[in-house]
């Protein structure tokens, strides 16, 4: 991965961890170059502060905020509109800003469902695939730097078996019947990445966010994990790829 530019756009401070984690720390030890923008949260905030040791961890350069509002949270960016909120071009443009700054070979980010339904991740999805066309025609967002292609967008998934295998782990109990269920059938996973030689330095970038592991979100579900469950989710990775933009094939490989 020798020169590779892989660049993560997420939606908030610790999916980046939670997610990409292991993708970016595997990728920055080979050799790429990585990077990270967060679209929601403001500089000087805890979660901006906790977002910057998580990257730094992760070998992932120095934060990229748009500084936009969380979508449940106002305080994330005193003032500043929520995402969601944001005109679509507006959101675009800036996501083009920081593909043409960086230049990557690779994008990451949500699949279509943003993981679990979030609508920051939703939005971040959308936003995502239009910027990643849009940021190699000259004719677009042309004050957003020199147009480039990204030669390869992958799409963040969890196979629907890996779902289910630990439902009852997670959460103390089956799924309800007829329950919507995260995650994809297991034939539209296109890369399972080994990311096992990664996962204690993506244990100690997710725990970077520590107002989050307090306060009980999602990431507190997943360090109470057993061992066995949770050493399979840290060691592994999926992604859907969702084609490549650009004139040459770029792919991450297992």
């Amino acid at each position: 991965m020798a020169g590779l530019g892989v660049l993560a756009v997420h939606a908030h401070p610790d999916d980046e961890a939670v997610w990409t984690g292991g993708t970016l720390a595997r990728c920055s030890a080979e050799g790429a170059r990585t990077a990270v923008v967060t679209c929601t949260w403001a500089e000087g905030t805890v979660r901006a502060g906790e977002l910057e040791r998580s990257l730094d961890i992760l070998g992932a350069g120095e934060p990229r905020l748009l500084g936009y509002a969380d979508a449940r949270k106002p305080e994330s960016a005193p003032g500043a509109p929520r995402f969601l909120d944001v005109p679509f071009d507006e959101a675009v443009g800036q996501v083009v800003r920081h593909i043409r700054q960086f230049r990557p070979d690779v994008v990451l980010t949500y699949d279509g469902y943003g993981a679990y339904g979030h609508p920051d991740h939703v939005h971040v999805h959308r936003v995502t695939l239009a910027a990643v066309e849009a940021a190699g025609y000259d004719q677009l967002y042309p004050d957003m730097g020199e147009p480039w292609w990204p030669r390869a967008l992958y799409l963040s998934v969890i196979p629907r078996s890996v779902v289910v295998s630990h439902w009852r782990a997670v959460f103390g109990a089956d799924p309800e019947p007829g329950q919507t269920l995260p995650g994809v059938p297991d034939e539209r996973v296109t890369t399972t990445l080994d990311i096992a030689r990664w996962g204690e330095r993506k244990w100690a970038a997710m725990h970077a966010h520590r107002s989050e592991l307090e306060r009980g979100a999602s990431m507190t579900l997943l360090t109470a994990l057993p061992e066995q469950a949770r050493a399979q989710l840290l060691g592994t990775e999926w992604y859907r790829r969702a084609g490549h933009t650009g004139p040459a094939e770029t792919a991450l490989t297992v």
